[in-house]
């Protein structure tokens, strides 16, 4: 029995990855990683979020990251690390991570006790994740933990956006979605990437996205204009409840009062970067 109101952890979550994700779309990665010799977006990408698993080949990163087209993977990996180590990409990531958190939140808000306490709460929560059947969660769990405080948040970000991430590959597969049906169903619900942005990172074409939506179609998920079916919401609304059951137990170890207190946190900083522009405006959407 949960110990938490309703969606506390979900809603928790949904307020603090997005701070993770600010360095991917971020001047500052392809800068640092630039320098070592990376100078390709989508090299600088599987480099930077697949550093913590060691200088893995494609088939790792087209397992673990799901959604990505294997022939692209496969352009950049292993090459990659014949580039710069993964231990000198890691470094790289962090400098980009300070570089990018101090640019979008602003010294008072870097130098603030409330963030050194957001810092403290979220690692909390991630003393509870599992390393078992999470391969980029148990990754990144083995990476110290930083000192600065922005940073030692962004860690704990990581640990707590992989931990579920890994959870919520685990329901798309026993759903029977594969990585361009769970893109097109999640980007149907208004909350997912466009599929502008999907077919120009993902390293699928339109009529691979065309073809993933004729077989939703004939699921009976998606109708005739391309939308959610009542079935296809209902799919949806269990792909989350599913990976909520399995992403519980760092939200009911940090308990009611901190995860209220983590989100209240937590939000305020991703509106200060989303305001400082830290997302792409056309990033989410149908169209």
């Amino acid at each position: 029995m949960s110990t938490l109101p309703p969606l506390a952890g979900r809603r928790c979550h949904n307020a603090v990855n997005p701070l993770h994700s600010t360095v991917y779309f971020s001047p500052d990665l392809g800068k640092e990683l630039g320098e070592l010799g990376i100078d390709d977006s989508n090299a600088a990408y599987f480099a930077a979020r697949g550093a913590a698993l060691g200088a893995v080949g494609p088939g790792t990163v087209t397992a673990t990251f799901y959604n990505f087209n294997r022939d692209l993977v496969a352009r950049h990996l292993p090459a990659v690390w014949s580039v710069a180590s993964p231990e000198a990409v890691l470094e790289a990531r962090l400098r980009a991570v300070d570089t990018t958190l101090r640019r979008l939140l602003g010294p008072e808000i870097i130098d603030s006790a409330e963030l050194a306490e957001a810092a403290e709460l979220a690692l909390r929560a991630a003393e509870a994740c599992t390393r078992h059947a999470r391969p980029l969660y148990a990754a990144h769990a083995d990476l110290p933990v930083p000192e600065q405080p922005h940073l030692a948040y962004w860690h704990a970000a990581t640990l707590l956006r992989e931990h579920r991430g890994d959870g919520h590959l685990a329901a798309l597969l026993a759903a029977g979605l594969d990585p361009v049906e769970a893109l097109a169903s999640h980007t149907a619900t208004g909350k997912g990437m466009s599929p502008r942005w999907v077919l120009a990172t993902r390293g699928w074409r339109r009529n691979d996205w065309e073809d993933a939506t004729e077989r939703l179609h004939g699921r009976g998920l998606l109708d005739g204009e391309g939308e959610l079916t009542e079935a296809g919401v209902a799919l949806r609304a269990e792909l989350e409840d599913v990976t909520d059951r399995m992403d519980a137990a760092p939200y009911e170890h940090l308990g009611a009062e901190g995860v209220a207190r983590l989100t209240e946190l937590a939000r305020g900083f991703l509106f200060t970067a989303a305001s400082a522009g830290a997302f792409p405006a056309d990033l989410i959407g149908k169209g």
